[in-house]
């Protein structure tokens, strides 16, 4: 049975790295600052207030390129193809596959080049994995990550 990691969260204000590297990202906080689901890269969906499904490339971690191992831990969602302004809206973040873990990069070049590899992996896994057959997610409190099977 697949398993998948849910989070259900408010977008927050960033610092817009990720958009000034081309990769926006919605940003929502994390209760669990030790780490239940794994650091890294995944690929997965995202459920908009309005209930729009849209795939997604998620970051979890403390974005150890710019902060090291002191960065507040974090969940980045780039979502795929999309265009608009996300702020204050609650989205509910599936994490299907694990991509990679995080990396600490030594130039925006690097990360950048990661991050379209990142896309392109998500891309696929997303059109193998449709938004249909995702697992209920039931309301909890913000920020906090639960594992679901279906």
């Amino acid at each position: 049975m697949p398993e998948y990691f849910v989070v259900r969260g408010t977008v927050e204000s960033g610092d817009k790295r990720g958009r000034e590297l081309g990769f926006p990202t919605a940003n929502i906080a994390l209760r669990d600052q030790d780490g239940s689901v794994g650091d890294g890269v995944w690929a997965g969906w995202v459920r908009r207030a309005d209930g729009t499904h849209v795939p997604a490339a998620i970051s979890v971690g403390r974005r150890p390129t710019y902060y090291g191992a002191d960065g507040y831990r974090l969940l980045e969602a780039h979502l795929l193809d999309f265009t608009g302004d996300l702020y204050d809206e609650t989205l509910v973040v599936w994490l299907g596959s694990h991509l990679r873990d995080q990396e600490k990069y030594s130039s925006a070049e690097d990360l950048i080049t990661a991050l379209k590899n990142d896309i392109a992996t998500a891309t696929q896994w997303t059109l193998a994995h449709p938004a249909t057959a995702l697992p209920a997610a039931e309301d909890s409190p913000l920020g906090e990550v639960r594992r679901l099977t279906t």
